[in-house]
């Protein structure tokens, strides 16, 4: 054998051992394992030493069919229902009093504005003096047409001279007709030294100045008649059809104040620019809601109101439940093992705390009530008990469902 060939089997014997002794130590170390694991799962009742944690603990919220109010929301500005303008009568009179402010109340016949009335009863006393010299003219005039006609047909006067005393008879009289007519208009200017209110209402406005001199014709008040205000709602062609005389509607001023009327006429045209058609609302209810007051509708105010066109039938959950993300509504449904699923869903109407689901969802869902904003899909929740869905009524029953 070659020498070389007999050193290599002598190394290889004496590495035999420390092999086998090296193996059978990582058998016994993987034996040992198996041993400490076997025991840990015995001490655990045979049971996985790690179990999944419910992600957050939720309350049970089911959708429930009701009856929803069906509204047009519409946008418009309040005016006055008629605004008269009141102004001098007589020309060139100077004001020398004003009785009445802005927004103050008036009634019919109540004096606004008295004007200097001096040259005006001058021109009066004139116009009877007038009067009187007429009048006496013409009973002389008649005395020598009566004794003229006496003896008419006797020849002792010609019939020349008697009709010149009939004609200066009817002479007289005329400038006695033209006399009163004379203290008839000058009584009126007189009587037109007293603005009075044509109507009832309030004052909107108030152009004139004390000590101004007043041309006939030139506005010194405003009146909004009866105080009646409306609110001309602009409103869609889309829509307009919908709308009819005698509409109940609720219009909300910026304040939150709200108040009722009714639809008094709906515009025979559409705007050519904007597709908008005027409605005109009569506002004669109660001012109702937050910071409700006397003056909380006012002409200029731009308002929102609701057109209520009757009722139908909605499926309804809490707001709370529905999540919005990427402008898209969703709600999570619960499963029989607590894991929870996100349903798209496409809201309509809303009603105090109550918003209409209009697909996706069946009434025996069990739905996250609140919190689902913190889920994602497949999460395991936790269920305690909640009470019923049952729709609250609205925080003012006098705001309609919007669309």
């Amino acid at each position: 054998m070659n020498p070389l060939t007999n050193g290599l089997t002598q190394r290889l014997k004496q590495l035999r051992p420390l092999t086998l002794s090296l193996i059978a130590a990582g058998v016994l170390a993987v034996g040992g394992l198996g041993l400490i694991a076997t025991q840990s799962r015995a001490a655990d009742g045979g049971k996985p030493a790690a179990t999944a944690k419910p992600a957050l603990t939720v309350s049970v919220a089911q959708a429930k069919p009701r009856s929803l109010p069906i509204a047009i929301s519409a946008n418009g500005s309040v005016t006055a229902w008629q605004e008269a303008s009141v102004g001098a009568e007589a020309n060139g009179l100077r004001v020398a009093e004003l009785h009445a402010a802005i927004g103050d109340r008036v009634q019919r016949g109540q004096l606004l504005a008295s004007f200097a009335a001096e040259s005006v009863q001058a021109d009066v006393a004139l116009a009877r003096a007038s009067v009187a010299e007429a009048t006496a003219n013409a009973a002389e005039a008649t005395a020598n047409a009566d004794r003229a006609r006496a003896v008419q047909g006797t020849g002792a006067l010609s019939a020349q001279q008697i009709n010149q005393y009939l004609t200066t008879e009817l002479a007289a009289k005329a400038r006695v007709d033209s006399a009163k007519a004379q203290l008839d208009t000058q009584l009126l200017r007189l009587k037109h030294t007293r603005l009075e209110a044509p109507d009832n209402g309030i004052i909107s406005a108030r152009t004139a100045t004390v000590g101004s001199v007043i041309g006939a014709g030139t506005e010194m008040f405003k009146l909004i008649r009866n105080g009646r205000l409306e609110w001309r709602a602009e409103v869609t062609s889309t829509e307009l059809g919908r709308i009819t005389n005698g509409t109940p509607v609720v219009v909300t001023a910026p304040g939150g104040a709200q108040m009722k009327g009714k639809v008094r006429m709906v515009a025979p045209t559409v705007d050519a620019a904007t597709r908008n058609g005027l409605v005109y609302v009569d506002l004669s209810g109660p001012v109702t809601g937050a910071n409700a007051a006397t003056g909380a509708f006012k002409p200029g105010m731009f308002a929102r109101g609701e057109f209520e066109l009757g009722s139908s039938g909605a499926l309804t959950v809490a707001n709370t439940a529905v999540v919005v993300r990427d402008g898209f509504s969703y709600v999570y449904r619960i499963a029989a093992d607590n894991r929870v699923s996100q349903i798209k869903v496409q809201t309509g109407r809303t009603l105090g705390d109550q918003i209409e689901l209009l697909g996706g969802v069946k009434p025996e869902d069990r739905l996250v009530a609140s919190g689902a904003s913190f889920l994602s899909e497949g999460d395991l929740v936790k269920v305690v008990d909640s009470k019923p869905n049952v729709p609250s009524a609205p925080a003012n029953p006098a705001q309609p469902a919007t669309k």
